[in-house]
C-alpha cells in the first residue's frame, strides 16, 4: 500500500477511535512515544495532585494525614482501583514495594501453602525466558525454602509440572518479543498438577484483559509504571486470591502486615485478607502519584483498550512491511492476536544504533540486546498517525544505514 493510502487510513482510524479523547489527558509533545511498555507517559493532572500531597497533606496536616488524608489505607484502597483492570474483585490486591519484592513474597508463601518441601513438593518451576530479576528472585526463594529450581519455556510447562511441583512462576507476556502466554490454559495445567501459580503481569496490566478471578489465578504481581502510567519507580502490587488469604504466610512479616500494627507486640499475628501482603511504611508520595494517575482509567473499558492495541500493532506491522525493504527487519511478535501483547519486537542488525537514531528523530522505542527493537503501544495515548510515522522514520533510518 502506498504512503498516501496509509496516511489516509491512519487519519480515518484516528477520527473513529473511541479512546482518542484520552490522549488529551496526558503530557505529550511531537515525539512518537512507543516506550510505554517501559515507562508510561505522565497524566497531566498528576502534577497538581502531587503538589497538594506535598504542600497541604504533608506540609500542613503532617502526621494527621495518615488518618485525615487516607494515607494509612492507601495500599488496599489503590489496590481496589487496580483490581478491575486485571479482572479481580475488591479486597485481593495490595499496593506497595517493588515487583521483585512481591515475587519473593508470593513464591515463598506459595511453597509454604502447599506443604513442607521435605514431604514431596520441592520444585519451583520458573519461566526460562523470564525478565532476569524474576529468575534471580526465584533462585533465591528456592535456596531459602529447600526447593529445586526448574527453568522451562512457557510452552513446556504442561510437561514439566507434576507431583513434585510446588509453584510455577510465569510471565503473562515475554518482555522481549511481546508474545502473550496462555494464562487460562497454563493456570489450569498447574492446578491439575496440584501446584500453585504466580503470574507476573508487568507487561499486560493496563493493555489487555487479564481475568485473574475468572481463571482462578492463585497469586499475581505487577508493576504500575508501564501501561498503568504510575510514574518512575511507582509501587508494585500483589494479588492473593480471596480463598488463599487466610493461608498466605508472608516471608516478610512487617509491622504494617500485623493484625495490630500499633499494638507493638513482640510476637507476629498476621492481619486479615490482602493486608498480609503489606510489609513496612507505605511510600506515600509515589503511591499517591499512582492513585492520581489511575484517574485516566475512569470510564475506560479494558476490552476497548485491547481492541485498539491489536489494531495499532496490526497497523504498525502493515506499515513496516510496506515501508521497510524486505530482509532489513524480522517481526518477532506473533501475528496471532491471542498470542500477542501490546508491543511489536523487530530483530534488526545494529539495533542499538538504529534505536539511538530513531530517538534522535523523535520516535522513541527501546533496544534489548543483542538485536531487538521494541515498540510499546499504549492505547490511551498512541494514535494511528503515530504508528504510520514511526514505521516511515524507521524505514528511512534503515535506508540511511545501508547507504
Amino acid at each position: 500500500m502506498s504512503e498516501a493510502r496509509l496516511k489516509e487510513q491512519a487519519a480515518k482510524r484516528d477520527a473513529d477511535d473511541e479512546l482518542r479523547a484520552k490522549r488529551e489527558e496526558f503530557v505529550l509533545d511531537d515525539t512518537v512515544y512507543l516506550d510505554g511498555n517501559s515507562l508510561g507517559a505522565l497524566p497531566g493532572h498528576v502534577q497538581e495532585r502531587v503538589a497538594d500531597v506535598i504542600s497541604r497533606q504533608w506540609g500542613k496536616l503532617r502526621i494527621r494525614s495518615w488518618d485525615e488524608s487516607g494515607w494509612w489505607t492507601a495500599p488496599e484502597r489503590i489496590g481496589d482501583r487496580i483490581a478491575p483492570l486485571v479482572g479481580a474483585a475488591p479486597g485481593q490486591i495490595v499496593v506497595g514495594d517493588s515487583t521483585s519484592v512481591n515475587v519473593f513474597k508470593a513464591l515463598v508463601a506459595a511453597v509454604r501453602m502447599v506443604g513442607d518441601p521435605g514431604e514431596g513438593r520441592d520444585e519451583i518451576v520458573v519461566d526460562a525466558t523470564t525478565f532476569p530479576t524474576d529468575g534471580y528472585i526465584a533462585e533465591s526463594a528456592a535456596r531459602m525454602t529447600g526447593c529445586r529450581l526448574v527453568p522451562v519455556a512457557p510452552g513446556d510447562v504442561r510437561d514439566a509440572v507434576g507431583p513434585r511441583t510446588a509453584v510455577v512462576l510465569l510471565n503473562h507476556a515475554d518482555y522481549r518479543t511481546g508474545r502473550l502466554h496462555d494464562l487460562p490454559g497454563l493456570t489450569a495445567a498447574v492446578h491439575d498438577a496440584g501446584a500453585l501459580v504466580v503470574w507476573d503481569l508487568c507487561h499486560t496490566a493496563g493493555a489487555l484483559p487479564v481475568g485473574l478471578d475468572a481463571h482462578g489465578v492463585d497469586l499475581a504481581v505487577g508493576c504500575t509504571y508501564k501501561y498503568l502510567n504510575g510514574g518512575p519507580g511507582s509501587p508494585a502490587y500483589l494479588y492473593v486470591r480471596a480463598d488463599l488469604q487466610a493461608r498466605f504466610d508472608s516471608p516478610l512479616p512487617g509491622w504494617n502486615s500485623h493484625a495490630e500494627p500499633f499494638g507493638m507486640r513482640p510476637e507476629f499475628e498476621a492481619a486479615d485478607g490482602a493486608l498480609r501482603g503489606r510489609v513496612g511504611t507505605p511510600d506515600i508520595l509515589s503511591m499517591l502519584a499512582l492513585d492520581a494517575a489511575l484517574d485516566v482509567w475512569d470510564g475506560v473499558s479494558v476490552d476497548a483498550v485491547r481492541a485498539k492495541s491489536l489494531a495499532l500493532t496490526d497497523f504498525f506491522v502493515e506499515c513496516v512491511r510496506a515501508y521497510v525493504p524486505e530482509g532489513r527487519v524480522e517481526v518477532l511478535t506473533p501475528a496471532v492476536h491471542a498470542e500477542r501483547g501490546s508491543q511489536v519486537a523487530l530483530r534488526c542488525h545494529d539495533a542499538g544504533d538504529v534505536m539511538r537514531r530513531l530517538v534522535e528523530q523523535g520516535v522513541v522505542g527501546d533496544f534489548r540486546a543483542p538485536d531487538v527493537l521494541r515498540f510499546g503501544f499504549t492505547p490511551l495515548y498512541v494514535g494511528f498517525a503515530d504508528v504510520e510515522r514511526a514505521a516511515r522514520v524507521l524505514a528511512a533510518t534503515l535506508g540511511d544505514s545501508v547507504s
